[in-house]
């Protein structure tokens, strides 16, 4: 399984895009219809519920803040890793963080998402 190319599209089409049509079109290619999206302080069911967390969450963000990789995502048996930032470009990082997805049959089944804390 290729965790680096599921964990970096998540990245980039499902947490990097602000169109939320073209969002519900990446979730559906990379998320089980049950998917469940975990944060801190919310949980999320489904195609329609994930895109409306992640449309919540971008507009909590200012406009130009973008997240990127810290390094290639790593998985072994149906757990994946990617450590990310998310900041304005080549700005400073405002936020760290690391997703853990259960991935099988090549897509996600459950995507948690862990916040750095601050020090």
């Amino acid at each position: 399984m290729d965790y680096e190319t599921i964990m970096q599209a998540n990245l980039d089409l499902v947490f990097g895009e602000r169109d939320p049509t073209r969002r519900m079109e990446a979730i559906r290619r990379l998320y089980s219809e049950r998917a469940e999206f975990h944060e801190p302080h919310r949980s999320a069911q489904g195609h329609e519920a994930i895109c409306q967390a992640v449309t919540e969450l971008l507009a909590s963000l200012p406009p130009d803040f973008s997240f990127t990789p810290i390094r290639p995502a790593l998985g072994h048996n149906g757990v994946g890793r990617l450590q990310w930032r998310a900041g304005p470009p080549g700005g400073p990082a405002a936020v760290t963080g690391t997703d853990v997805a259960h991935i099988e049959a090549g897509v996600i089944q459950s995507l948690h998402v862990f916040l750095d804390q601050v020090r």
